[in-house]
C-alpha cells in the first residue's frame, strides 16, 4: 500500500481537522501518500472535482491545523447509493486510475452505511467523530439478538427481535466516546450557565434546547451546567410530572433552567420536535422545535393564574422563554480531550488500512486497567 485517500462526510464537528492530521501524521511515519477528497462522498462521485495531496515529500501541509474547527477538505451528506451499482463501480475505477490503494471515511452511522458499497471493491476503513456520541453505543432497551418464531403454524421461516437485558460493563461499551461530543458537551454546558444568570435576573423560565437526535448523551452531558431538568429521547416525557417540578422550582428559587433534547417524544411517541416531518440530504427527520412544544404544553398545563399571581405585569409568553445551543456545539476550537484522541483514531484508520484490514471501524474503548485506548471492530457490529 502506498496512496491512501481521505474524505470528511456528514455534519461537521469541532476534532475533523484533528482526525485528518493523525492520519497524515501516521501515514508519513509509514512513507505513504495521502490524498484528501473534497466534500465528502461527493469528491469522489464527481470526476470533475479536485483532489489534495495532504502531505507532499512525507511533509504535512501547513494548512492543516489539528486544534482548527470544521474540516480542512469540506463535507456534505451525499452519500453512494448501493442501488446505483453503475455509480459505484465508476467511482470505483477512478479511484483505480488515481492509483489509491484504500480510503479513510471519516464520519458517523450514514457515513458508516455509505462505504459499504465501495467497500466490496476496496479496503475502507471508519474513522468515527459525531457530537451524538451514538456511534455503537447500545441503548438499554435496544433489541440485541433475534431468535426464529415458529409462532405462526405456516411453515415460513420468521425472526423476531429480542431484548437482553444484561449488565453491560463500561469497557464492553463499542466507542465509548466519539471525536466532538466532549467538545459540544462544553460548549452547551457554558450555554446553560450562562443563560441561568439571565432567567435568574428576570424570574423566567429558560427551556435550552441541545442537539443529539435520538441520543441524549449531549443533554445528559449538560449535568455539568447543572440544569434543574434534563429532558432526554431515551425517556417518553411525562408532562404532568414537569409541570408540578416545574412549578416546584418556581416557588423555590423564582426561576428554572430546562435542558431538552431535540428529539424527545411524548407519551404517545410522538417527537415534539419533527412537527414538519422534513427531512434532509440523507433522508433523516429533521428535528426543530422541541423547545417550543414544550413551551406550548408547558404554557397551558400551567395556566393562567401561575403566570398572573407571580408576574401580573408580564406577558406569560414572556416568562416561559426557549434557546437552541445550535450550531455552536458542532463548531469552532475542539478541546484537548477531542483534540488528543482524534488524532489517535486518524493514526489508527491509517495503521488498520497498512495491515489489509477492510470494512473496519476504529474505536476509543474505555477500561479501568488501561483507561482510554484506541482499538477497532468490524463494520457489522456497529451497523444500524
Amino acid at each position: 500500500m502506498k496512496r491512501i485517500g481521505i474524505l470528511t462526510a456528514g455534519g461537521d464537528t469541532p476534532a475533523l481537522n484533528a482526525t485528518i492530521y493523525g492520519a497524515v501524521e501516521r501515514a508519513n511515519d509509514l512513507g505513504l501518500d495521502v490524498f484528501g477528497f473534497l466534500n465528502g462522498f461527493a469528491g469522489i462521485l464527481d470526476p470533475k472535482m479536485p483532489h489534495v495531496h495532504l502531505n507532499p515529500l512525507s511533509t504535512t501541509i501547513p494548512e492543516l491545523e489539528p486544534h482548527r474547527g470544521g474540516t480542512l477538505l469540506g463535507s456534505s451528506r451525499t452519500y453512494v447509493d448501493p442501488g446505483k451499482p453503475d455509480v459505484v463501480r465508476a467511482v470505483a475505477d477512478r479511484l483505480a486510475r488515481l492509483r489509491i490503494d484504500g480510503l479513510i471515511c471519516v464520519g458517523g452511522d450514514g457515513t458508516l452505511n455509505g462505504m459499504q458499497p465501495l467497500a466490496e471493491f476496496f479496503p475502507c476503513v471508519l474513522a468515527p467523530k459525531t457530537i451524538d456520541n451514538d456511534l455503537g453505543l447500545n441503548y438499554p432497551d435496544e433489541p440485541n439478538e433475534w431468535i426464529r418464531d415458529e409462532t405462526a403454524g405456516d411453515g415460513i421461516l420468521r425472526y423476531r427481535q429480542q431484548i437482553l437485558h444484561e449488565v453491560v460493563r463500561l469497557e464492553e461499551i463499542v466507542n465509548y466516546a466519539t471525536p466532538g461530543y466532549a467538545t459540544a458537551v462544553f460548549v452547551a454546558t457554558d450555554a446553560i450557565r450562562r443563560i441561568r444568570t439571565t432567567a435568574e435576573s428576570h424570574r423566567r423560565i429558560a427551556i435550552v434546547e441541545v442537539m443529539g437526535r435520538d441520543s441524549g448523551y449531549i443533554a445528559l452531558g449538560c449535568a455539568y451546567g447543572q440544569p434543574d431538568v434534563i429532558l432526554l429521547p431515551e425517556m417518553p416525557l411525562d408532562l404532568s410530572r414537569i409541570t408540578t417540578r416545574v412549578r416546584e422550582l418556581y416557588e423555590l428559587q423564582e426561576h428554572a433552567v430546562v435542558v431538552i433534547g431535540e428529539g424527545v417524544v411524548d407519551e404517545t411517541g410522538r417527537r415534539l420536535g419533527a412537527v414538519a416531518q422534513s427531512v434532509d440530504p440523507a433522508g433523516k427527520v429533521v428535528y426543530r422545535g422541541a423547545a417550543e412544544e414544550l413551551k406550548r404544553r408547558l404554557t397551558t398545563l400551567l395556566g393562567e393564574s401561575f403566570f398572573s399571581k407571580r408576574l401580573p405585569h408580564e406577558s406569560r409568553d414572556s416568562i416561559i422563554f426557549t434557546r437552541k445551543v445550535g450550531h455552536t456545539q458542532r463548531g469552532g476550537r475542539p478541546i484537548r480531550f477531542d483534540r488528543f484522541y482524534a488524532t489517535q483514531l486518524g493514526g489508527k484508520a491509517v495503521e488498520l488500512l497498512a495491515e489489509g484490514r477492510n470494512n473496519s471501524v476504529v474505536t476509543l474503548q474505555w477500561s479501568p486497567k488501561r483507561g482510554f485506548c484506541v482499538d477497532s471492530v468490524p463494520v457489522n457490529k456497529l451497523r444500524d
